[in-house]
């Protein structure tokens, strides 16, 4: 009886190599490769996105009980919206501030979740939440008795908190969502609901603590809503230009050149007369930063002296050659 031959190495170097190729999964077509580039690529994008907002709403606890227990609490003096409510009820009742911010602030979770969104709702609950557990569990020394000082000071770190979580998606203070909700059914703005709100919070406040109590009340939320603006908006303040001219292909260059920026070419008509006699033009559009205006007026004027001209406030920019080149002298 004859037995079989054993494989050589070579042999079994192929076989190994078939049986991996078989094993091996198909070749990926350049379309699919292209989505999971993109969709590698968006998650790592969330990924970041998600971190960031983690850091922005921890500084703003950390900020806002700062804020709190270093000034605010120590004099008694209060802040607007539903925080100001929640300082008047623990001074008035004795109640653990951190206790009521949870409680007063919950129906107004709710009605996130209802009227802005789910996500929103659970950043809301969760910072609310965290600056609770930090009050109750972290304690900031006393910083000064000065009375001015503690209502700016103590406005300034309050705001400083709203505003960083606001940049992180979600509010220490439900006077916001409540000031969108009555917006919508009562056909008013937000801003004038939140007047309102303060209005009868700082009333309270003076009819309970005193009226002194209540006008570094007032004091302390307008440094909260001053620093809230500008954490909000940024350090730099943007000018959105539009221009008409003659002129336009030589200032659209000077844009480019000379202030370093980006540029955007509208097709318009231009009226004029008694008639309404209309001539097509372009019409230019920029953005520049308030340092950048003075210099931008001067070039365009050295082009066109009769060049119109229309400045508007941007709260915000987003891409372009806003902060990629460095505004040339």
């Amino acid at each position: 009886m004859s037995s079989e031959e054993p494989p050589s190495p070579f042999k079994k170097f192929i076989r190994r190599l078939l049986d991996y190729e078989h094993r091996r999964p198909k070749d990926v077509s350049p379309d699919s490769a292209r989505d999971q580039r993109q969709e590698a690529r968006e998650q790592s994008q969330a990924v970041r996105r998600l971190l960031k907002d983690v850091l922005l709403i921890g500084a703003g606890m950390c900020s806002a009980a700062f804020g709190l227990e270093s000034f605010l609490l120590p004099s008694n003096f209060i802040d607007g919206g539903v925080t100001g409510i929640s300082l008047l009820t623990a001074e008035l009742s004795g109640a653990p501030l951190y206790l009521l911010l949870v409680l007063i602030n919950t129906p107004f979770i709710i009605l996130a979740y209802n009227t802005v969104g789910h996500r929103f709702a659970l950043k809301t609950g969760i910072a609310i939440l965290g600056l609770a557990v930090m009050l109750a569990t972290v304690h900031f020394p006393e910083v000064t008795h000065d009375k001015l000082l503690v209502a700016i000071f103590g406005g300034f770190f309050l705001g400083a908190g709203i505003g960083l979580s606001i940049r992180g998606g979600a509010v220490l203070d439900g006077t916001e969502v409540l000031a969108i909700f009555l917006s919508r059914r009562l056909g008013t703005t937000i801003g004038d609901l939140v007047i309102a709100i303060n209005i009868l919070v700082f009333s309270a406040a003076a009819y309970f603590l005193s009226v002194e109590s209540a006008l570094y009340s007032m004091i302390t939320y307008l440094a909260a809503s001053k620093t809230l603006d500008f954490i909000i908006e940024g350090i730099e303040e943007y000018t959105g230009v539009t221009i008409v001219s003659a002129a336009s292909e030589e200032i659209k260059q000077m844009i480019v050149d000379v202030m370093g920026r980006g540029v955007t070419v509208y097709k318009g008509k231009g009226g004029f007369g008694k008639k309404g006699q209309a001539t097509d033009v372009d019409i230019i559009y920029s953005v520049v930063t308030r340092l950048e205006i003075n210099k931008f007026k001067t070039e365009v004027e050295k082009i066109d002296p009769e060049a119109f001209m229309v400045l508007s406030s941007v709260k915000e920019t987003r891409g372009g050659m806003i902060k990629k080149r460095p505004l040339a002298h």
